[in-house]
This record gives structure tokens, sequence and C-alpha cells, in this order.
């Protein structure tokens, strides 16, 4: 009765088992031929295996009867071998290798000795091959599941970075040629007809279009693009043909960024990965030099010194089933799992990470440190104001405008779009950068100076203080005060609401720095909520700023700098995590940084850190499942109270629902 129900009960589990692979297997996103192939195996293995257990013991010793003794046996065996070589033989030879390369202790080997070692005692005792063929078979089943979530995840992740473009359409004496993007010079003119991906950064030159920046922003809003804006890599124009001048080769280009750091992100481990892997090569040999002891101590035991039977067989099982259940699958794969769905689900969201050690260093970020210019703010200056002393408006801006020309920080870019007209550099020279101060050159041989009051005070002029909030930019002719220009920057839409999320999110303490004057950052602080503000800074006084803020903070909280130009690079690389804006960003800064927001949005701050703790939260989760279950079930088995269907379930059942929890991680909810 016992045996029919085990029967039953085992048929309905590989059933089921078999009807969830169908299921999967069925949806459209399809399989990989070694999958396909595996699924054919464990159909095939279920079939023979649910047939053998339906033949009785009766029906093979007739074979001894009418053939010869131990025929029945042997062809019992011979069935049921077969069938475990179907299902294993990959195991075996996997196992075989190791051993041969010096790589002994892996799921491999624990697998085939325990699996060998039960098939031995079922020939020994002539009884059932049932549990060998088991054990390999949900193993493989769990496997084939864990395979599918890897490669669900890597599809998902590769779909989204399915920007690689194919060709860029070059003109060629008024024809349009496909040439290999890494081709392309700079400088060139390359054509993007609608539907078609931009292949390489640039600036348009003619034509005007919607462009689908998803994959890299996570933004589903298309993005109106017309001539004279920038144009970055990786977007699909939807609407119009763009007639467009490289500004990068494509190596250099944004697209090119994007892939290599979601290629290279699983080099850099996080401490939960290495725990691990370190965790895993001393965890192993344990775990089979117990299961020796427990096959040999006590028979010896008990035949020496209680003087009883040794009950090798029992012994010996129950080391089989410690060494089933001891397989450190469900830790080995779903940790790195979770990290890799952590960063995927990131990707999705616009948000890239280098590797899963930034991911988890992200998680317990308590405070954040944010440049002004370009990341809380737009960038984009304007002239608000002109306080000229006696010298006409339009004489000031020009002065100024030409004096800057230099320059391709904002501030310039805002005072030649209010001069309006082409800039001729021929009529400036000598210039003379101060940094954080200003400029000084000559203008039609006039010299000019331009910059803060510092600058001022240096060159010894009298300058006036402006009582209006924004940069002021004062100005020297040949000595003498002229003005000063008032130039305001404008704050981005959510930069109120970021601060206001990652104080949501458990972050204790905000911090802007900025070059800008005293006046203009503490208005911009306080219309944020900013906890500290610190203003009129270097390049070398963030840095400073940062080492002060990294000495006051807790032992294992994390600090965060966002920001986004080429003097904040020294910064990003001293913080604990860089966060570099990517869309507008310099290329040193995103270079230097950990994290990059590919749309410049500094919401996604905050939306990092929860994704962070998320996938932290889930590696948690999985190691205390793994853990708990395991120990628990060895402690079991070494009473002899778990048989190997809980071995099964030790070993292939807390896999794959570890590996179902990782997954998880791919999924992001939005703010």
């Amino acid at each position: 009765m016992q045996e029919i129900i085990i029967d039953i009960l085992l048929g309905a589990v590989i059933l089921i088992s078999i009807g969830l692979l169908a299921f999967v297997g069925s949806k459209k996103d399809g399989m990989t031929k070694k999958q396909k192939k595996m699924m054919l195996r464990i159909f095939f293995c279920a079939a023979i295996l649910l047939g053998l257990q339906f033949i009785r013991h009766e029906i093979f010793d007739l074979l001894d009867k009418y053939l010869f003794v131990l025929a029945g046996r042997v062809v019992r065996f011979a069935c049921y071998f077969a069938d475990y070589l179907i299902i294993g033989y990959d195991i075996l030879k996997k196992a075989a290798r190791g051993i041969k390369n010096g790589w002994v202790f892996d799921e491999n080997f624990l697998m085939a000795v325990a699996t060998v070692g039960a098939m031995a005692l079922a020939i020994y005792e002539n009884g059932e091959y049932l549990e060998a063929i088991a054990v390999m078979l949900f193993y493989q089943i769990g496997e084939w599941f864990q395979g599918y979530a890897v490669g669900k995840s890597r599809k998902n992740i590769s779909s989204l970075m399915d920007i690689r473009p194919d060709y860029a359409n070059v003109e060629q004496d008024g024809k349009l040629v496909k040439a290999d993007p890494d081709n392309v010079e700079i400088g060139s003119v390359i054509v993007v007809q609608p539907g078609e991906k931009v292949p390489i950064d640039g600036i348009i030159l003619e034509g005007s279009s919607f462009l689908n920046t998803s994959a890299l922003t996570g933004e589903s809003l298309p993005k109106d693009a017309k001539a004279g804006e920038q144009v970055i890599s990786g977007c699909i124009s939807m609407t119009g043909v763009l007639k467009i001048q490289t500004t990068k080769k494509f190596g250099e280009s944004t697209v090119s960024k994007i892939l290599d750091l979601v290629e290279n992100a699983s080099s850099n481990k996080s401490r939960s990965e290495n725990f691990i892997s370190k965790f895993a090569k001393v965890y192993t040999p344990a775990v089979c030099i117990g299961a020796l002891a427990l096959a040999i101590l006590p028979p010896l035991f008990r035949m020496l010194v209680l003087k009883l039977a040794a009950e090798w067989g029992v012994w010996v099982y129950r080391a089989l089933i410690f060494l089933v259940i001891s397989c450190p699958c469900a830790l080995v794969i779903s940790i790195p799992l979770s990290f890799f769905a952590g960063i995927g689900g990131a990707s999705r969201q616009g948000i890239l990470v280098k590797g899963s050690n930034y991911l988890e260093a992200l998680s317990k970020t308590k405070v954040v440190v944010f440049d002004k210019t370009g990341t809380l703010t737009k960038g984009v200056f304007e002239v608000n104001g002109i306080h000229h002393n006696e010298i006409e408006d339009e004489r000031l801006i020009e002065y100024a405008a030409l004096a800057e020309s230099a320059s391709s920080h904002p501030i310039s870019k805002s005072l030649q779009r209010a001069y309006g007209k082409e800039i001729d550099r021929s009529r400036v020279s000598d210039i003379r950068e101060s940094s954080g101060n200003g400029v000084v050159a000559k203008v039609d041989g006039v010299e000019v100076a331009l910059g803060n009051d510092k600058l001022m005070k240096r060159l010894n002029i009298q300058y006036r203080d402006c009582h209006h909030t924004g940069t002021i930019i004062h100005t020297a002719i040949d000595g003498d005060y002229g003005g000063h220009i008032v130039i305001s920057d404008i704050v981005k839409p959510h930069s109120g609401d970021a601060v206001a999320e990652l104080k949501r999110a458990g972050v204790e303490k905000t911090v802007m720095l900025t070059g800008d004057s005293k006046k203009v950052a503490e208005q911009v602080a306080s219309s944020l909520g900013i906890d500290e503000v610190y203003s009129e800074l270097l390049p070398s006084d963030k840095v400073e700023k940062v080492e002060e803020l990294l000495s006051k903070k807790r032992e294992n909280a994390k600090l965060a700098f966002v920001g986004d130009g080429i003097n904040d690079a020294p910064v990003l690389s001293r913080a604990d995590i860089g966060i570099a804006m990517g869309a507008m960003g310099s290329d040193a800064a995103i270079e230097a940084a950990d994290i990059v927001l590919m749309d410049d949005d500094p919401i996604k701050i905050a939306k990092a850190i929860k994704i962070s703790r998320k996938c932290l939260r889930i590696v948690y989760q999985n190691i205390a499942l793994a853990l708990v279950v395991k120990f628990a079930c060895l402690a079991l088995s070494a009473f002899g109270i778990a048989n190997m269907y809980l071995a099964i379930f030790a070993d292939v059942g807390v896999m794959v629902l570890a590996v179902l929890n990782a997954i998880r991680c791919l999924f992001v909810k939005k703010l």
C-alpha cells in the first residue's frame, strides 16, 4: 500500500513539474536549443520512470525462472540505469571533468556521488532505484528553471540594451552609403531616417523628429529634437529625417559607453557575492568530510563500542541523503542572479550601475551630496539683467561674450546667446583663465576682466554688489569697473521632489556644493529643502568638503555624490558612490562615476536607492531561506528522520524558490 501511495505522489509531482515546464516552454519568448533539448530529456526520463514504477518486482522475477538466476534483477537494473544515464549523463561527465581538473567539490560532484551511491545501495539490496533517478530528475528540472530564469533576465537586459546600431548612413556625393559606425570620423555628416537608430552622438544640422529615448532613459514619452540641438546615440528617430554632424567617434559615443557599462557590470562583485563564493569553497569540502564521517564513524562505534550490528547500509544511505541536501546551489546561483536582475531592473529605468558592489553600497546611503549646476538645475543660464556703469548694455555684452568665447561653460554660452551675433575669435587674444574666478582677455586690444567678486578683489577693482538673485558676472574694462551682468540658472522640475523622495527613502542628510555665490546657492537650497549648502567652492574645495563629510558620517553609512561636470570627476571618485548625469554629463564624470543616470533626472537617485534596497532584501531572504532549510534538513538526515525526497526539496526545491524570488529584482515600481 505504501509503495502505491509513493508511486501516486511521485507521479503527481512529476506530472505537475512537466506541466509547468510545458507551460513555460509554450511562452512566445521561446527557449534556446539547449533548453529545448533538456526539456525533451526530462519528458523522456519522466515517462520511462513512471512506466517502470508500475512494473512490479514479480514480473522481473519471472525472468529468473525462464532465463537464468538473477536475470530479472539484471534486466530491472539495466532499465533503471538507462533512464538514469538519460537524465544524468551530463552531470556525471561534469563531475568527472571536475575531478580531472582538480575542481572536486562542486554541486556536480555531490549529485554524482549521492545518486551513484543510491544506485549502488539499490543493487546491493535489490531495492528501489526510484530515489537515485528522482534526485537527478528533479535536480535537472531545477537547473532548467534556473537556466530559463537567467536567460530571461539576460534577454530582458539585452533587449533593453539593443541599441547598438548596425550601420550609419553617410552622405557621399549626394548619395547615402551604409558604413560601419566604427569607421565614421568626427565631423562626418550622417542621415537618420524614420525608424532608424541614431548611431553616433552629434548635432542636428537639418530636420526635426520625435526621438524614442526609452532604451536610454526609461522615459516612455518621445523627445522633440530639431536643428541645432545635440542628439545622443541609441535614440530612435520616429517621425522625421535628421541630418547629423558627428561630434564623437563611435567608440566614445553614448551607446558604446552604455553597452560597455552593462557588459562589464558583473565583473565588480558585491561583498555578499564574494562571501558566498568563499563560503561555498569552505562549505562544500566540509559537508563531504561530514558525509564520509557519517557513513563510517557511527557503524564503527556501534560495532566496536556498543557491540551491535554495524548497519553499514543505513548509515551510508544517511550519508548520501546528507550529500544531496548539502548542495549549495540555491546560494551559488540565486545571489549573483539577484544582483544581475537588480542591475537589469535599474537599467530598464535609465539607471546604469557599474557593478553589484555599487548596488550594495547604494542601499546603505545616508548622505547625498549634490553639485548644483547641471544636477539640480538645468545648467541652462540666461541673462536676466545688465547693470552697467558708463558703458552701454550692448557694448558690455559684446565684450563679455568675446572674452568668454574660448570657454564651453554654460555661462559663456548664455553670454554668447545674449550677444546674438557670430563670434569673431580674431578679435580676442591673450586669454587668461583663473579657475573658479573668471577670465581676463584682450578684445580689440582692450583688456576685459570678467568674473566674480574674487577676481575683482584680486585685480583691485572697486565693484558694486547686486541685490538680484543669480550669478553675478562683474566686468572691468582696462582696469575700470564696467558693471555687472545677472545670469540665472533654471531649477529642474523634479529637483524638489527628488530631495523629498530621498528623505522618504531614509537618507538622513542632503548637501549641496557649488562654485556659485552664497546668495544664489542658499536661495536654490532653500527652495529645494536641502539641509546644508556650501558655496563659492573651487573644484579642490569640493573634494575637501566631501572628505570632511565622509569623516563625520556613521561607520556603516555611505555617502553618494551626484555631479555632471569635468570638475566633478575627482569628487565622484572620492565619494563612496559617485552618481553622474549621463545625458548632459561630461565623459570624465561618467567615467569616474559608479552609477549613471541616463536622463539627468535627479528623482532617479531615490529610485536607484529603492531598487538597491529591494535587491539586498531579496539577497538576504535567499541566504536565510537556503541556510535555515539546509541546516535543518542536514540535522534531520543525520538522525535518520529525513529521506531522499526531503533531500530533493532541500536542494532543488529551495533553489527553485530562491531563483524565482531573485527574478523579482527585475520588476521595479514607478515612483
